[in-house]
């Protein structure tokens, strides 16, 4: 299961290039983790339109229209790396993702308790042993570098 540590490459490299290979040029440690989870969203939010059919059976079989909210959720993100992308926006941008985040965070454990074959579900609620504190990591991350006043 290679996606959490593609996840986690996408949303530091930015990040970490700025910190340790360009030191000195001035350039802005926020705004780089910032684009950061650009990356991350761009990733994650084009996953639901190339694995639709597979993070519908994410939902429980009782939410209505589960592909259409596959696609909204994958347009969401979508909109979120636009807002990482843009200063102006980060703040907001950091707050709806961290409520997004939250807010599916039991579509995971659905998946997990399931065994749905997607993203590492299909291992179980072990699996939530890796989500679980990933989760955590990208709220931090948003929370430090995009919420948080400097």
């Amino acid at each position: 299961m290679i996606a959490p540590v593609i996840l986690l490459v996408l949303m530091t490299a930015p990040y970490l290039a700025v910190r340790f290979v360009f030191t000195n040029r001035g350039y802005d440690l926020r705004g780089a983790a910032a684009i950061g989870l650009t990356l991350l969203f761009i990733f994650t939010g084009i996953g639901h339109f190339v694995q639709t059919e597979p993070m519908s059976q994410m939902l429980p079989a009782w939410v209505p229209a589960r592909v259409l909210i596959i696609y909204l959720t994958g347009l969401l993100e979508l909109a979120l790396a636009a807002g990482f992308a843009l200063p102006k926006f980060r703040p907001r941008a950091g707050w709806a993702a961290a409520i997004m985040l939250v807010a599916i965070f039991p579509a995971n454990i659905h998946a997990a308790l399931n065994r749905v074959p997607m993203g590492g579900h299909e291992w179980g609620p072990a699996y939530l042993l890796i989500r679980g504190p990933l989760q955590a990591i990208f709220l931090f991350w948003i929370y430090w570098f995009t919420i948080r006043k400097s």
